[in-house]
């Protein structure tokens, strides 16, 4: 595994504009697995060789989907603007993950290129040979897929929610604003106060009361309403790209769920609960995507619908407060309707 020298860090910032190095400069960072620090480099992002690109967030950390084990450490490595894979070589994976970029695949708009020291230990083959896992039987009709978010674990180091240092690195790489993240965390300390137990709706209703005295948003409460055992209701709208909807209350979809949260399989998280009443444009049907702890591509039976600028932001679930890496929410269709306006409330 090889790994990121202090003389590749950068230093980046939330803003600022880089340029991504040639494909010849990459491959010499890269082991002879296609990985820095173990980290793929993905054969999607060879297109943007030679771009300039803005940063968008510092990806110092991020949230372990794999194991669920909460905040995860990252050294040097950023988040691109608009920069999402294409799943162009893992079988159309319609995920559309934010990248990873480590700043030595990088450098501000003006400096030297790299100085060939040594042959390269990875070429572009290598690249692609090492999307699946090698040696996989069911290589051609069911592979195990290999990406940046299937080796998010094994490229990173636990971080502890309770580590205030990542905070003040939100703050400082420009991230989030110091005035969101205090009322951030003042919200993550309120909810902690609220599942204690003592108290529990009182502290809701408390907290719904001062949100409306300033049009904020209710309490994130994703828990579902139906009975153990009972099944889950479904409700089918054929969704086009493009089309305006309006997300349904929190209390409409909490009636859709299991105690689990979950509608036939599908989390409604907590960090959903900010969107609803609001209107949004659908993004994408999504019918596959790779499952992040298995490697293997999922064929729904029923279509995920993807929003306009609907993701997580990271404010409100225990253990990831500030992740930059802005997953897409999933909806399903029962959880949204048609909606005749043409702006949304976001």
């Amino acid at each position: 595994m090889r790994s990121n020298g202090d003389a590749q860090k950068l230093g980046l910032r939330a803003g600022e504009e880089v340029e991504v190095r040639s494909r010849e400069e990459i491959l010499r960072t890269l082991d002879a697995d296609g990985r820095l620090d173990g980290l793929p480099f993905q054969p999607e992002m060879l297109a943007y060789c030679g771009q300039r690109l803005r940063v968008w967030k510092v990806a110092h950390k991020t949230c372990d989907t794999i194991n669920k084990t909460g905040g995860r450490r990252m050294s040097d490595a950023v988040h691109l603007e608009g920069v999402r894979c294409d799943g162009s070589a893992h079988g159309e994976c319609q995920a559309n993950c934010l990248l990873f970029w480590k700043e030595a695949w990088l450098k501000r708009p003006g400096d030297p290129d790299t100085v060939a020291a040594a042959p390269p230990a990875c070429d572009e083959a290598v690249l692609w040979r090492n999307v699946t896992v090698e040696g996989d039987i069911n290589v051609d009709n069911d592979p195990t897929w290999v990406c940046q978010i299937t080796r998010l674990f094994a490229a990173t180091t636990p971080l502890p929610w309770w580590d205030a240092r990542q905070y003040l690195q939100d703050v400082l790489h420009g991230n989030v604003g110091a005035w969101k993240m205090v009322c951030t965390l003042t919200q993550a300390a309120y909810s902690k106060l609220v599942f204690a137990g003592i108290g529990y709706r009182a502290l809701i209703w408390l907290f719904n009361q001062w949100q409306k005295l300033w049009g904020g948003k209710p309490f994130p409460l994703a828990s579902g309403l139906l009975p153990r055992g009972a099944k889950t209701p479904t409700g089918e709208l054929d969704l086009q790209v493009g089309e305006w909807v309006e997300i349904r209350s929190a209390d409409e979809i909490r009636a859709t769920l299991g105690p689990d949260a979950k509608n036939r399989g599908l989390l409604f998280d907590p960090e959903m609960v900010k969107f609803c009443g609001e209107r949004h444009q659908v993004q994408r049907r999504v019918l596959r995507l790779i499952e992040e702890p298995t490697g293997k591509m999922i064929r729904m039976k029923n279509p995920c619908i993807v929003l306009q600028d609907v993701y997580c932001r990271g404010e409100c679930t225990p253990r990831r407060l500030g992740c930059p890496r802005a997953i897409d929410s999933y909806w399903r269709e029962i959880w949204l309707r048609r909606s005749s306006g043409a702006s949304a409330s976001g």
